[in-house]
C-alpha cells in the first residue's frame, strides 16, 4: 500500500517532472557527447596538430577521458548536497556548469593561435563538464523515481535515461548537418564551434523548465524525519559515510552493472567514428548518419525496456542487455567491415537496442537500492565511480588496441569481458522492482540511520 509520500502525483504533474528531467539530461548529454564526437573528428587536428593522426586521436580521446575522471568528484559533491538540500537545487547548478563549460569550448582558441595553452584550457573545461555530469544523472533520475509509484517506476524513470540518446541524436545531428553543408576546411576553421555555442541557448530553455518543478515529496518527508532525529540526537551522519557503511554491497553491484553498459556505449557511439573511417573506409558523413539513425531507435526503445522491467523485474531485463551486447560484438565489427551503410547501420542499431536493455532499468534499479537520505550519494557514487574504469578509457583502449593489433578482435573481446563482469554483478543482486522508496532501509544495521522507521521491515520486499 502506498504511503502519502509515495502516492502517485497527478498525471499532468508527473509528465511535467519527467519533461524537466528529460530536457535537462538531453542538454547535459548533448554537451558531453558533442565533445566526444568532436574529439574523434577534429580536435586531433586543432589541438594536437604536431602528432601522427592516430596519435592525435589518442590524445584527443585522452582529454575526453579526463571528463570522466571528474565525474566521481561531481557525484560526491552533488550527492552530498543533493541529499542535504534537495534534488532540484543541485540539478539547476549542474545545468549551469555544463552549459557554461560547453559554450566556453566554442570560444576557445586553437593550438595555431595560442600554442600548448589550447589543449590545457580544453582539458580544464572538459573537467568542468565531467564534474557537472557526475552530479546531474543521480538527481535527474531520482526526481522522477521519487515522484512516481512503484508499479510504473521503471517506465517513468527510464525517460530521463532517454536524454542520453536524445543528446547523442542532437549532437550527431548538428555535426552531421554541418559536415554536409560545409567544406572540410570551413568546418575545421569555424564550423565546429557552432554546436558548442548553441549550448547557451539550450541551457536557457532547460533552466526555464527545470525551475518550474517541485522537490521530490519522498525527499521532503525524509528531510522532516531527519530534522526531527537530529534535534533529538544532535547530529546526523554524512550521506557518503552512511552509504559506505550501510550500502557498500549495493555500490559494488551498481559499479559492476555499469561496466558493460558504459563500455559498450562508448565503443558503439564514439570509437565507431574512428574505426569506421580509418579501418572500414567509410566516410565521416556516412558514419555520423548511421549513429544518428541508431540513436533515434535507441531513444524509442528505452521506455519500452523500462516498461518491460516493471513486468519482469529489473534484473532479467538488465541481464538480457548485458549478455546480448557481449554476443553481438563480433557480428558488430564484421558488419562494419563490409564498408556499406546498411551493415554499419544494422551493427550500431542492434548494439544500441541491446544497450537500452541495460540503460532503461538502471535508473529505477539504482534508485531502489538506496535509502532516501543517502540515495543521491549512493546512486551517483555507484554510477560515476564505475565510469572512470568503464566509459572513460573505453574509446582510448579501443583505439590503442586497434593501433597495436590492426584488428577488431581484441576490441570485441574487451567488450565481452565487461559483459561477463556485468552479468555476474547483476546476477548477484536482489530484485528491487516492488520496493517502496519511502520505506527502503539500509542493508544490514539500521542504527543511526535516518531511514530506521517502522516500515523498514518491508524495505526488502521482492
Amino acid at each position: 500500500m502506498s504511503t502519502p509520500a509515495t502516492a502517485p502525483p497527478a498525471p499532468s504533474s508527473l509528465k511535467r517532472i519527467v519533461a524537466a528531467s528529460l530536457i535537462g539530461t538531453t542538454i547535459e548529454w548533448y554537451d558531453f557527447f558533442l565533445y566526444g564526437s568532436a574529439a574523434a573528428l577534429v580536435f586531433n587536428k586543432l589541438f594536437f596538430p604536431d602528432s601522427d593522426p592516430l596519435v592525435g586521436t589518442l590524445l584527443s580521446f585522452l582529454t575526453y577521458a579526463v571528463g570522466f575522471a571528474a565525474r566521481p568528484l561531481g557525484a560526491l559533491v552533488f550527492g552530498h548536497y543533493g541529499d542535504r538540500l534537495g534534488r532540484k537545487k543541485l540539478l539547476v547548478l549542474s545545468l549551469l556548469l555544463m552549459g557554461g563549460a560547453t559554450f566556453a569550448i566554442g570560444l576557445l582558441p586553437t593550438h595555431a593561435t595560442i600554442g600548448s595553452a589550447a589543449p590545457v584550457l580544453l582539458t580544464m573545461l572538459r573537467l568542468v563538464q565531467g564534474f557537472a555530469l557526475g552530479g546531474e544523472w543521480g538527481g535527474a533520475v531520482l526526481l522522477v523515481s521519487e515522484h512516481g509509484d512503484a508499479r510504473r517506476r521503471g517506465f517513468w524513470a527510464s525517460w530521463p535515461q532517454t536524454g542520453a540518446p536524445a543528446g547523442q541524436l542532437l549532437a550527431t545531428g548538428v555535426l552531421s548537418l554541418l559536415t554536409a553543408v560545409l567544406s572540410d576546411s570551413a568546418f575545421e576553421a569555424w564550423g565546429w564551434r557552432i554546436p558548442f555555442l548553441l549550448s547557451g541557448v539550450l541551457v536557457i530553455v532547460g533552466l526555464w523548465i527545470r525551475l518550474s518543478v517541485d522537490e521530490s515529496p519522498v525527499f521532503k518527508q525524509a528531510l522532516e524525519q531527519a530534522e526531527a532525529r537530529k534535534a533529538d540526537a544532535g547530529t546526523e551522519r554524512m550521506p557518503v559515510v552512511a552509504v559506505l557503511r550501510h550500502h557498500w554491497r549495493d555500490v559494488l553491484v551498481a559499479m559492476g552493472a555499469r561496466m558493460a553498459e558504459n563500455i559498450s556505449y562508448y565503443v558503439i557511439t564514439a570509437f565507431i567514428l574512428v574505426y569506421a573511417t580509418t579501418s572500414a573506409g567509410v566516410s565521416k558523413q556516412t558514419a555520423l548518419n548511421a549513429v544518428l539513425v541508431a540513436s533515434a531507435v535507441h531513444f524509442a526503445v528505452i521506455p519500452a525496456w523500462g516498461a518491460l522491467s516493471d513486468r519482469l523485474g529489473r534484473r532479467p531485463v538488465y541481464l538480457i542487455g548485458a549478455a546480448g551486447v557481449g554476443l553481438w560484438m563480433f557480428p558488430f565489427f564484421a558488419l562494419i567491415d563490409t564498408g556499406g551503410f546498411g551493415g554499419l547501420l544494422l551493427a550500431v542499431t542492434v548494439g544500441l537496442v541491446l544497450h537500452g536493455a541495460m540503460y532503461a532499468p538502471q535508473a529505477a534499479f539504482f534508485s531502489e537500492m538506496f535509502a532516501t537520505r543517502m540515495r543521491y550519494s549512493g546512486a551517483s557514487i555507484g554510477a560515476q565511480f564505475a565510469s572512470v574504469a568503464a566509459g572513460a578509457p573505453a574509446p582510448l583502449i579501443a583505439t590503442a588496441l586497434l593501433a597495436d593489433y590492426d584488428s577488431s578482435a581484441p576490441i570485441a573481446l574487451y567488450v565481452i569481458a565487461a559483459s561477463l563482469l556485468t552479468v555476474v554483478a547483476v546476477a548477484a543482486a536482489k530484485e528491487t522492482r516492488h520496493r517502496d522508496l519511502a520505506d527502503v532501509a539500509p542493508s544490514g544495521d539500521t542504527e543511526g540511520s535516518v531511514e530506521a522507521a517502522p516500515a523498514a521491515r518491508d524495505a526488502r520486499t521482492v
